[in-house]
């Protein structure tokens, strides 16, 4: 009796132990992954802000850019 409730107890502490490392794994790769989309954002927001200055003063530009990327447009 007495030595299940000590097994279980080691269990316990092991689980715990493998849980502590498997999440401090996995909150670096959490953090890392945020980071970069974060970034990512950023510089699609500097695109985002790109091309509608270059469509305000260059309409022309901006359709160019518009059919390389993205093919003719329909419109």
């Amino acid at each position: 009796m007495l030595r299940t409730i000590f097994m279980i107890g080691l269990f316990a502490l092991a689980g715990l132990f493998v849980l502590r490392l498997a999440f401090g794994l996995f909150g670096f790769l959490f953090a890392m992954l945020l980071t970069l989309l974060v970034l990512a954002v950023k510089i699609a927001l500097v695109g985002v802000v790109i091309y509608l200055l270059i469509r305000i003063f260059s309409p022309a530009t901006a359709r160019k850019l518009r059919e390389r990327w993205s093919g003719s447009s329909a419109v």
